[in-house]
């Protein structure tokens, strides 16, 4: 293909969060549950923490993955699958099935201090499972607000929670051991791994001693360690005889922090951006249920539909719940069907600062921190954050190739535009790297997303980013984290 007819073509506070309600109890404190029979099938939900795009092994990570990379193979690996750039934004969004910008989340996290939480006008996952007759536990990491009781996690569909003054998956593999078998089990766990503070056992860093940077030689390890936690929970699940009957999936929380040793090669950009590199999850599912296994699926899948795909699964009801921005994407998972979604919304963010001039007088003020998928196309406004390409720091590792280096057109220009640039449009399909910016060549696709960044403008409840509480301090509340209004 020449040159120029390709150019024609072309033009995703912690421990005090998780702390704070503590430990909920040892496993004799999970509440028993009356036989019952059911062909529901178990659901278990492994959320990992600022885990980046490049570091499982089977995106040709030097890291080790040998849990993830099988349960992977022998299941559906998600290739176009999307979360926030953030953690707060994705566990709503997990949670809820709504983007941030209809639950007022779409501004940041929710910090300690905050009075701030998942609103209570729509039931959560939780909540629908254990309608729908699930014993339903968290373990992990929350970071949905606990500023009053009633945002705490079991009141909010989970029968039991249990924080981090121990290992999570242990906790985990002791729900899974004493869980009777004829009820249907919804497990939510979400690792505190591979967040910073960087820190491992020497153990799990001895086969990384090749890598030189130090804090990447860490992070390898925590991920080594959050591989084998994975490896302990699916061997209790198969002791326990669960597993044959569960739908097992793994999803980062947002990009890895480029910064905190994490990498997301050959993806732009970081955690907390806009680019690829911050909203391009490492996902997969792993099931007899799955009529299509070890393929490797490219269908458009965002973090939001997991809500009504699961409890499709479970045969819960959606009665109660607000309107749904997720879709049922199960037969896209299991059958290979097209995916129902064409268009994701990553978010629009009017308290983020804004960034140049207005571009397009009458449109979405492009000035706004917004970003919009559809079909190949994907549109960028405002500040989209740090838009580097980070390749892994590994001391003489090769580095797998770029998809880059097969684009028959010349190197990009500088990947720092002017202060004043507010607007990129790329081809996702042909340039996942987001190489290639195509807004001066097809300014008619830039106003046709922008109308769609309009329209979901109409539709977004006003942020809420309340002032930090000086009535939140622990010194308060008997030297702990707790709810205090």
């Amino acid at each position: 293909m020449r040159r120029t007819s390709f150019k024609q073509c072309l033009i995703l506070f912690t421990f005090a969060t998780a702390a704070i309600y503590g430990v909920v109890g040892d496993t004799k404190d999970i509440p028993a549950y009356p036989a019952a029979p059911s062909r529901q099938p178990n659901i278990v939900f492994v959320l990992a923490d600022d885990y980046g795009y490049h570091d499982v092994g089977y995106h040709g990570s030097r890291i080790r993955t040998p849990t993830l990379d099988r349960l992977a193979s022998e299941g559906v690996r998600l290739e176009n699958y999307y979360v926030q750039p953030i953690c707060t934004p994705t566990r709503s969004q997990l949670m809820s099935g709504r983007y941030q910008i209809h639950t007022g989340l779409q501004h940041s996290i929710i910090r300690p201090s905050q009075p701030n939480a998942l609103p209570l006008d729509s039931p959560t996952l939780a909540d629908k499972m254990r309608e729908a007759g699930y014993a339903t536990h968290a373990v992990g990491k929350w970071h949905l607000g606990f500023y009053k009781q009633e945002y705490l996690p079991t009141n909010r569909g989970f029968d039991s929670f249990y924080g981090y003054l121990t290992g999570s998956e242990s906790q985990a593999v002791n729900i899974v051991k004493n869980h009777p078998p004829s009820k249907p089990l919804f497990l939510y766990l979400a690792y505190q791994s591979v967040h910073a503070p960087l820190q491992v056992p020497d153990a799990y860093m001895e086969p990384y001693q090749d890598i030189q940077n130090v804090r990447r030689r860490i992070y390898a390890g925590m991920v080594a360690c959050m591989d084998e936690g994975v490896k302990n929970l699916t061997e209790a699940l198969l002791d326990a005889e669960l597993w044959d009957n569960t739908v097992f999936v793994f999803s980062t929380d947002n990009g890895g922090p480029v910064r905190n040793a994490a990498n997301n090669w050959p993806l732009r950009g970081t955690k907390d951006t806009l680019w690829e590199g911050g909203v391009h999850g490492v996902g997969f599912v792993h099931s007899n249920f799955i009529k299509q296994k070890g393929v490797i699926n490219r269908g458009l899948i965002h973090v939001s539909d997991w809500f009504p795909t699961l409890l499709g699964l479970a045969g819960a009801s959606l009665s109660g719940v607000k309107p749904l921005d997720g879709f049922d994407q199960w037969a896209t998972i299991s059958e290979g069907k097209a995916s129902p979604r064409t268009e994701l919304l990553h978010n629009i963010d009017i308290l983020f600062h804004p960034a140049g001039d207005t571009s397009y007088p009458g449109a979405f003020d492009t000035r706004v921190r917004a970003a919009i998928r559809s079909g190949d196309m994907k549109l960028i406004t405002g500040d989209p954050g740090e838009g580097e390409w980070t390749p892994p720091p590994e001391k003489d590792n090769p580095l797998p190739p770029s998809t880059y280096s097969s684009y028959p057109f010349d190197p990009p220009f500088s990947t720092s535009p002017s202060a004043d640039k507010n607007v990129w449009l790329f081809n996702i399909t042909a340039d996942p790297e987001e190489r290639y910016d195509l807004s001066q060549q097809y300014p008619d696709v830039v106003k046709n997303l922008l109308q769609r960044l309009q329209y979901y403008s109409s539709t977004a409840v006003p942020p809420r980013f309340p002032p930090n509480d000086p009535n939140c301090d622990p010194a308060k509340h008997g030297g702990v984290w707790g709810p205090w209004i």
